[in-house]
């Protein structure tokens, strides 16, 4: 059994590793959210851990990926130290099958874990989301505003339902190309920016923005209220 593991941190790393190999899985280790992205592209792994170590920031992505993952049904356990129920929520809300506070007893992580491999079910897939109006629905790849349809490309769809399903988090380049297509920034980062650039004038509607896609250099972009919308 292949477990991918996003933990930053080396020492809780190692732990958890310790517990796996002692009840025969095999670990593999990301330090990163690309690293992790990129690797499942190319792999399949039967159980994903995630450590989330602080209140996630408005750069850090990983919600967002996890609630865009169409078909992927592999079970995701996060890891905190945070005894915060307010995190908790938002994890399991967006995707995540679980969720363990640490430090814990190693017998109950691996009991969790079997758990989740037992009932690993196909996961409810979010189909729609609505938001300032605007309406997305994954069946059919519509996008409507006020139920006046907006006409998008299918890769266009896929970047409005990446920032239309986390709001207000900056989503980074990293994810998005990896998301989308399954390319890192550097060979994306044109078309990245080509794609945003035509995602914001169709969400401008009677001359008026309602939604905007905020860039910032560092973190990505997001997607926000306009002022007096």
């Amino acid at each position: 059994m292949k477990i991918a593991c996003y933990i930053r941190n080396t020492t809780v790393f190692e732990q958890v590793r310790a517990t796996l190999i002692r009840s025969g899985f095999e670990p593999a280790h990301y330090d990163s959210e690309t690293a992790l992205l990129r690797s499942l592209q190319r792999n399949t792994f039967d159980l994903i851990v995630i450590d989330i170590a602080v209140m996630p920031r408005d750069d850090d992505s990983i919600f967002s990926w996890l609630n865009f993952r169409t078909g992927n049904r592999t079970p995701t356990l996060v890891l905190s130290p945070l005894r915060n129920a307010e995190l908790a929520a938002l994890a399991l809300d967006s995707g995540a099958d679980d969720f363990v506070v640490r430090p814990y007893e190693p017998i109950e992580l691996v009991a969790r874990i079997n758990a989740l491999l037992r009932r690993c079910a196909p996961v409810n897939i979010r189909r729609t989301i609505e938001y300032a109006g605007f309406s997305l629905n994954r069946e059919n790849a519509k996008f409507t505003y006020l139920d006046r349809p907006i006409s998008l490309t299918s890769r266009e769809f896929s970047m409005a339902w990446l920032f239309f399903s986390s709001p207000g988090i900056y989503i980074s380049r990293e994810t998005i190309g990896a998301v989308i297509w399954s390319a890192d920034s550097e060979v994306a980062g044109r078309t990245i920016e080509q794609h945003v650039y035509k995602l914001r004038k169709k969400l401008v509607v009677d001359g008026e923005p309602v939604v905007m896609i905020r860039t910032a250099y560092s973190q990505g972009y997001r997607l926000e209220m306009c002022a007096g919308a």
